[in-house]
């Protein structure tokens, strides 16, 4: 019964994440909000904003340009970027490796055991957001407290920047500037070591957090291979005893490349601009991805989509 509760609210909340990020999006893309930035009022949503510069602009084409390509505000290209980081995510989610299992006890019962590409799921990008978000919360309380200190500095230094925009406090410095994303294309070739060590902390970082994943949720080859020997499950053209040196061959592999994925992922939408960040739009769509595969398996254990899957 503890378990159930567990589980209920552990879909409660990865719901209320994908509400949530769904809800930045929606909002950055069709706010009636609107921001003087020094250029005039424009409306903070990025289709509204295009048929606003349209409709006030008398050169249209610099108005489709600033539409596209405005800072400090929503854009066009952010929205784009943002559905083809969606569509991308999607397409992997389909890659995986179906082993062929049947049953010890019954003859002729056979089934597969898939191993995805993302075979832990969202999992490495939630612990690298909450481990960066810790540190970014100590080094501002740090850095609010004790300015100045040159051991706080090297954590990491603090600005607030507000550009047209709503206030917001970015690293300008330290360890928290290196391990935040830079804003723009624009900005990794203005500051190439910046995004060389982001790459390489996010790329690390998930992928290590994948590889780890699976040892401490039993989800690891030895945890497979006892829950398929429970269920009299065997894999077929191998022994028994060779079940988990196969599943070795198969699933460290696919968490940590998983985990790296999932890293490449947040980076390239981060340097595209993406809305909502790269962390947040790769939380989002996994977390809908895995209740329309709950929805498609209820359906198809009911009988009702079985014929379109």
């Amino acid at each position: 019964m503890h378990l159930l509760k567990c589980v209920h609210c552990t879909f409660r909340i990865s719901l209320f994440i994908a509400t949530n990020i769904c809800e930045t999006i929606v909002w950055k893309s069709f706010s009636p909000a609107t921001i003087n930035t020094g250029r005039g009022t424009e409306f903070e949503g990025a289709i509204i904003a295009l048929f606003h510069l349209l409709a006030t602009r008398s050169d249209k084409v610099r108005a489709l340009r600033e539409a596209f390509y405005r800072q400090n505000l929503p854009n066009l290209m952010s929205l784009f970027a943002t559905v083809l980081v969606f569509a991308i995510v999607i397409y992997f989610q389909g890659f995986r490796v179906d082993l062929p299992i049947k049953s010890a006890r019954y003859r002729g019962q056979y089934n597969t055991y898939p191993i995805k590409l993302f075979y832990t799921s969202n999992i490495p990008i939630i612990l690298q957001s909450a481990l960066v978000s810790n540190l970014y919360v100590i080094s501002q309380i740090l850095a609010s407290r004790f300015a100045g200190n040159f051991l706080v500095n090297l954590l990491g230094e603090w600005s607030v920047v507000g550009g047209g925009g709503p206030a917001r406090s970015y690293p300008i410095g330290g360890l928290c500037y290196f391990l935040s994303p830079p804003e723009t294309i624009q900005h990794v070739f203005q500051a190439p070591i910046h995004a060389i060590i982001y790459i390489a902390f996010m790329l690390g970082s998930c992928a290590f957090f994948s590889k780890t994943w699976i040892d401490v949720s039993g989800s690891s080859a030895k945890d497979v291979a006892k829950q398929l020997k429970e269920q009299q499950m065997v894999m077929r053209g191998h022994r028994e005893k060779s079940l988990v040196h196969e599943l070795n061959r198969y699933i460290p592999t696919a968490a940590a490349f998983g985990g790296l994925c999932i890293g490449a992922l947040s980076v390239m939408a981060d340097f595209m601009g993406a809305i909502g960040s790269g962390t947040g739009i790769l939380l989002a769509v996994t977390i809908i991805y895995q209740y329309f595969e709950i929805f498609v398996k209820e359906q198809q254990d009911l009988g009702g989509m079985g014929a379109l899957f």
